[in-house]
Parts: structure tokens; sequence; C-alpha cells
């Protein structure tokens, strides 16, 4: 499978690009979480190319994207995808996102619900929207890397440490990630700003709770069909039917499912079930 590389100039960052699969197919958008890059979408891609075509943007300040200095709340980072989408002639598309790239779909089918044809959501809740994104506090690094500084002056000179940990510990399934797999993570998150970056979208979710909850009392809801997953393995950090839990509040067409034998990174760990999901998912809508 050829996979097409491309950087667009954005009027703040320039955006790197990675899409394949059919020419004519439906285009799906594929928005990635932390740690992690375009990527993590490599088994998943294959799956799909026979019959849509795959968009799988670097958000900003990861991967081979740029960053920024500030602005990585969900609700700007959507503004930075609808451009995107623009350049892109992305006019009608399926819209999925898994950990951070969760919420920022969930945001950027808020800013163009017209054009998101449906949402999908992996393994992550929305901030402010039914249960707590953290855990109570089980999702210990969470308040770590909202910690101004300190992160990046212990993980530095260690990424391939702390990320690993990560990798490991948050997947049931052993080897889903593999050492080449980390050697490209690193590489992206070992780039100057890389670490910066990546916890931003951590310490911008006091801005995304209050984002949305706005939204929530205002009472717009999403109207395009949702789809939330979840993985079932708890202690591989799965969040089982949260995300289907967190959806419900504010969508009012959701399904959801708990998948087996998988922790919080589906789309490494069960790829074929995940592209069987969303294929059929895809086709009723």
């Amino acid at each position: 499978m050829h996979i097409e590389h491309q950087t667009l100039r954005l009027s703040r960052l320039s955006m790197h690009v990675a899409s394949t699969g059919s020419p004519t197919g439906i285009p799906v958008l594929l928005l990635h979480g932390w740690p992690q890059t375009w990527y993590e979408w490599r088994k998943l891609m294959p799956l799909l190319a026979p019959e849509y075509r795959l968009i799988a943007p670097d958000l900003p300040g990861l991967g081979d994207s740029s960053a920024p200095v500030d602005g990585f709340d969900k609700k700007t980072i959507a503004r930075d995808l609808v451009e995107l989408c623009a350049q892109l002639k992305l006019e009608h598309f399926h819209l999925v996102g898994h950990d951070w790239g969760g919420p920022t779909a969930f945001a950027l089918a808020c800013a163009m619900p017209s054009a998101v044809r449906t949402l999908s959501i992996l393994d992550v809740t929305i901030p402010g929207l039914g249960p707590d994104i953290t855990q109570g506090g089980k999702r210990w690094h969470h308040a770590f890397h909202m910690t101004p500084d300190l992160p990046e002056a212990l993980v530095q000179g260690r990424e391939r440490t702390y990320l690993g940990w990560f990798y490991e510990n948050f997947s049931w399934q052993r080897g889903a990630i593999g050492p080449a797999d980390v050697d490209e993570y690193v590489r992206c998150y070992s780039k100057l700003g890389g670490l910066r970056a990546g916890f931003a979208y951590y310490r911008s979710m006091p801005r995304d709770h209050a984002d949305n909850l706005a939204l929530f009392e205002s009472g717009f809801r999403l109207p395009m069909p949702v789809l939330a997953l979840g993985g079932a393995r708890a202690e591989s950090r799965g969040r089982g039917e949260e995300p289907l839990e967190s959806l419900r509040t504010i969508a009012s067409d959701v399904r959801g499912a708990s998948l087996p034998d998988c922790g919080h990174f589906i789309p490494d760990e069960q790829p074929e079930l995940l592209a069987d999901h969303l294929r059929r998912f895809f086709a009723a809508h």
C-alpha cells in the first residue's frame, strides 16, 4: 500500500498529512492521540483503503507538523483542521479520533457539523461531558503533564523509557506497538518542542472542559450518527463503555461497544475488529 505524504501550510502552522486509499472513495479523516502520530493508523489504513480515501494528519506540534507556541485547546485545533479540510476539499467525510484525537474530532464535528457524515470516538471521553476524563485521578499522568515545565525537565533525554511505559502498560495485546513503532514515536517526540506540544494537549484541559460545558448548556447536540468504542481491558487502561456514556450526553444517535482483549490502543491492538465496526457504521450512513 502506497502512502502519500505532504505538508500543507495553514495560517498558524504547517501540517503534515499521510493519505492513501481509493481516490473515489468517501473520505475518512483519522485523528491520532498522545503519545502517537498519524502512524498509529498504519494497521487500520490498509484494511479500509480499498473502499475509502484515508487522510491522517499529524496534529499541531506532533509528528512532522510544526508547533505553534500556544492554542492547543481543541476548539483552536479544530479551526486548524477546518482550514485543512478546505485545502484538501473535504466537503463531506467520516471522522475518527482516538485519545486526544477524540476530543479534537468532537470539536471539529461541532465546528462543521454539516460536513461530518459520522463521528467515531475511540477510548476517550469528552472533557466536561459524562464520565471524568481523568477517572478521578486514576489517569495519574494527566496531572503530571499539566504541571508547568516539570515533565519536560524529567522526560527529556528519557523519551524511550517514559513513552515506552505507556505503550506497554496501556496495551493488553503484548507487542502491538513494537520496537520499530517505538522508534518512530521517539523520533517525533524527541524533536525540539515535541514533548512541550504533547503536554500542552493536557494543559488545555480546563479550557476544553469549559468550552464543552458551555456548548452543552447552550442546547447544542451533535446532529450526525456517533460511534463510541472503548477497550474492555480496564487493567490495560481501556475505558470500556465510558466513551459511550460521554457521547450520549450530547448526541441522540449514538451506538457503542467495549472491544474484547483490548486496552487503550485500539487501532494497534484490534485493527481488524475496529475496521469491521467502522465499515458497518460507515455503510449505514
